[in-house]
């Protein structure tokens, strides 16, 4: 699994990309691939959760979203994460 963490700087502009990404995402998690995502309470960010085998599938699918590259986004991390639970 790997984890990928946004933080947003308030720019309105991101919310014009957002509609798109939302439809993107709920497409990955129908397919199985994004376990869980969504905003933190305060709207500083987001935390998305993959569930892929490699590196590469992650870094495909990051790249494949236009919202992480849209004013006001930011990728503040990705890593690769063992739950333990799940």
């Amino acid at each position: 699994m790997y984890v990928l963490e946004l933080s947003f700087d308030g720019n309105p502009e991101r919310l014009a990309h957002r509609p798109a990404h939302r439809e993107l995402v709920s497409g990955l998690k129908e397919r199985g691939v994004v376990a869980m995502a969504g905003p933190y309470a305060d709207e500083s960010g987001a935390l998305l959760v993959f569930d892929v085998a490699t590196e590469e599938e992650f870094e495909a699918l990051v790249a494949a979203d236009p919202y992480y590259r849209a004013p006001g986004v930011t990728i503040a991390a990705k890593r690769e994460w063992n739950p333990i639970f799940r």
